[in-house]
């Protein structure tokens, strides 16, 4: 085909286009790219747009800032100084005294503080529940105990057979006058089945709900979309909280691939009394205003009353894109760096950034016996296989590997230092916990409850199998490609 017309080669013109456009974008993103960005991130941007300059730039536009809207961040501002100008007036009454605490740990603590603007209290209980059903009973039981409000906040909240307890509970409590608030992620109440319902059934019942980073750009509703709000915590009257790695929804998540495969999650919740439930509060707070634009006074009007049950020191870190550091991520790296005799670690999405790996190498050099909990089965494909990247590593370091064997998807998130600290949570240790989730994690000095732990980790062993050398070593090519591709592509962020 003849393309000279009108004395024009346009076959011509158009490659010299594509080639000056393919080079500009090049140039440009050697500039952009890397400017505030971790050099693993900007590199593996920087592959993406070289190798496909066009389809890889507007990947980048769309999720390569984690940058929240200015009027987000604003108010994100107002509510950390709020909490800690709270924390200060009450530095006498409920906060634990550092000095007492060894060296290390209370290095950790300052740290969490600097960066989280919450303090250490004192005076708490916790309980451990690792049984997926019977926490939900213990949910509803305590919402039925509500006398003033019910906060309750999850990344994935579902109505169906398994949550509807606490869904009657919730009724139940609005029926005798209880001010009952929901948050759930927009993102993850679309992706996952029953969204209509739940909808319906928040309404019904009268709870004041909302959705966390709403993407809804015909309301100006709009950021990253990848950018997600993965707390869990539930509030009652300031006195009763619970907090973990436990979505509100059937263990099966009620997807048919799972239940195809016979899936389900095993999971850890926390329930805690004591000052530490005004942290959860003021996290929930925070989240409510920013969603709402409501503020609520629930913090202020009921925390010089708060009963010290027992005799644990607990700290609350919020972390994500709302805080200007990655606060979880140093408070863990500082905590592993304290370990003297063991480290126990759970994470269902264990793809560490270089510190967690330097801390955990430094660990192992130097006596102590570090284990990791993960699943044999993975849920998610590329997490799962930049997860089994780091395998061969941490086997030579010293690491012991713990897989829980299927039809479970073990998606506890915590960890034990020695016999006296322990942080649970919603946090992953991967780079989408780190920095572009919205997560919360608690720190918990006191052995009573790390021994608690050390039972779950018993529990997990006996679920379990090891993972040798040996047989790493045997994996297929195809295996080593898929899981190197994975561990490149979970760098872009």
């Amino acid at each position: 085909m003849d393309l000279n017309w009108f004395g024009v080669n346009w076959a011509y013109l158009w490659t010299l286009t594509v080639l000056v456009v393919d080079n500009v974008i090049r140039i440009v993103a050697l500039f952009v790219v890397p400017r505030n960005r971790r050099p693993t991130s900007g590199m593996a941007w920087l592959m993406a747009i070289f190798a496909l300059p066009v389809p890889g730039l507007l990947l980048f536009l769309i999720i390569g800032s984690k940058r929240l809207p200015r009027a987000r961040e604003q108010k994100q501002e107002a509510i950390n100084l709020f909490v800690a100008e709270v924390a200060e007036r009450e530095e006498r009454t409920l906060v634990t005294q550092i000095d007492p605490l060894p060296p290390g740990i209370a290095n950790a603590v300052k740290l969490g503080r600097s960066l989280g603007a919450q303090p250490m209290l004192r005076g708490n209980e916790a309980t451990i529940c690792i049984d997926y059903e019977r926490s939900f009973e213990e949910m509803a039981a305590a919402i039925r105990e509500a006398r003033e409000y019910v906060h309750i906040e999850f990344y994935i909240l579902v109505h169906d057979s398994t949550t509807n307890d606490v869904f009657v509970a919730m009724r139940e409590a609005v029926e005798r006058g209880v001010k009952v608030r929901v948050l759930l992620d927009h993102i993850s109440a679309v992706r996952n089945p029953g969204a209509r319902r739940t909808r319906k059934s928040l309404t019904d019942l009268g709870a004041d709900w909302a959705y966390m980073l709403p993407v809804r750009p015909w309301r100006g509703e709009y950021q990253r979309p990848d950018l997600r709000n993965h707390r869990k915590i539930l509030v009652v009257d300031g006195k009763i909280g619970f907090m973990g790695s436990q979505n509100l929804v059937d263990s099966s998540y009620n997807k048919r691939s799972n239940r195809r495969r016979g899936l389900h999650w095993k999971d850890l919740m926390v329930r805690v009394e004591g000052p530490i439930v005004l942290g959860l509060e003021a996290v929930f707070q925070g989240d409510w205003y920013l969603e709402t634009g409501e503020y609520l006074t629930h913090l202020t009007e009921g925390i010089r009353i708060v009963d010290r049950p027992g005799n644990l020191d607990c700290q609350i870190v919020p972390s994500g894109p709302g805080y200007e550091t990655e606060n979880n991520l140093q408070v863990f790296v500082s905590l592993l760096y304290t370990a003297q005799h063991r480290i126990s670690i759970t994470s269902p999405y264990f793809v560490p950034d270089g510190s967690i790996m330097n801390a955990l190498r430094a660990a192992t050099a130097r006596g102590v016996a570090v284990e990791l909990f993960v699943s044999e089965a993975g849920d998610q494909a590329v997490v799962y296989h930049a997860q089994r990247s780091y395998y061969e590593e941490l086997l030579r370091a010293g690491v012991r590997i713990w897989m829980y064997r299927p039809p479970y998807i073990l998606h506890s998130k915590h960890f034990t230092i020695d016999d006296e600290v322990a942080v649970v949570g919603s946090s992953n240790m991967d780079q989408r916990s780190f920095g572009l989730n919205m997560e919360i994690s608690m720190v918990v000095h006191g052995e009573e409850f790390v021994r608690d732990l050390d039972l779950v980790n018993d529990y997990y062993r006996e679920n379990s199998r090891e993972l040798t050398i040996e047989e790493w070593l045997k994996q297929p090519l195809r295996s080593q490609l898929l899981d190197g591709l994975a561990r490149l592509t979970s760098a872009l962020q």
